[in-house]
């Protein structure tokens, strides 16, 4: 896929693909790209800061983030601008350039969009976890269809968003590319969480 140029917005976070984020946005830099964003109805780049902050000098971005699509907006409590984005596709970003605002600009490779895995035997405990987790959180997660809890790409990236993991441990999940792989990097942290 040939390279594009996409705004990138680092954070102290992850986004995953089929993943929601909720951003207050403050600086001008941001305010633009956002206007930018509505007024052509493209997205930006959802990175995580490798160095720097969220606010103030622009921050290293990580070199794999995800395409994130504004899907709701509101003015905040504080006057502020509150967005809601999601997350799409995965993509590289294969150089970057700052902006005289301080906005950070990638030129970015796509990722092609995972296909329908189901589940390994090996894993099923994974998504039959899942399932457990979205019967008392309820909300999104609780309303998804069945047919999503058999799908290994989306059972890594929802069980990657809802344990108590690491960012850097959300970015691995993030950049490996094959969605089994994916489970086995979530199997192996399993441990972690489990009752003595």
């Amino acid at each position: 896929m040939p390279a594009s140029t996409l705004p990138l917005f680092p954070l102290h976070s992850v986004l995953l693909p089929g993943g929601r984020i909720d951003l207050r946005i403050f600086e001008h830099r941001y305010v633009q790209m956002v206007a930018d964003c509505m007024r052509g109805g493209s997205g930006f780049g959802v990175t995580l800061i490798l160095t720097g902050s969220e606010v103030g000098a622009p921050a290293v971005p990580a070199a794999f983030g995800t395409l994130a699509r504004i899907t709701d907006f509101t003015t905040l409590s504080d006057g502020l601008l509150g967005i809601t984005a999601r997350g799409e596709q995965v993509f590289h970003v294969e150089r970057t350039r700052v902006r005289d605002n301080g906005l950070v600009l990638g030129e970015v490779v796509l990722r092609a969009p995972d296909e329908v895995v189901p589940v390994p035997a090996e894993y099923g405990l994974l998504a039959t976890l899942l399932e457990r987790v979205a019967e008392q959180a309820g909300g999104e997660l609780g309303a998804a269809p069945r047919r999503h809890f058999d799908d290994a790409a989306w059972v890594a990236y929802r069980l990657a968003e809802v344990l108590p993991i690491e960012a850097r441990e959300r970015q691995q999940v993030l950049q490996e590319p094959d969605p089994v792989q994916r489970l086995g990097l979530i199997a192996r942290w399993l441990p972690r969480f489990q009752s003595a």
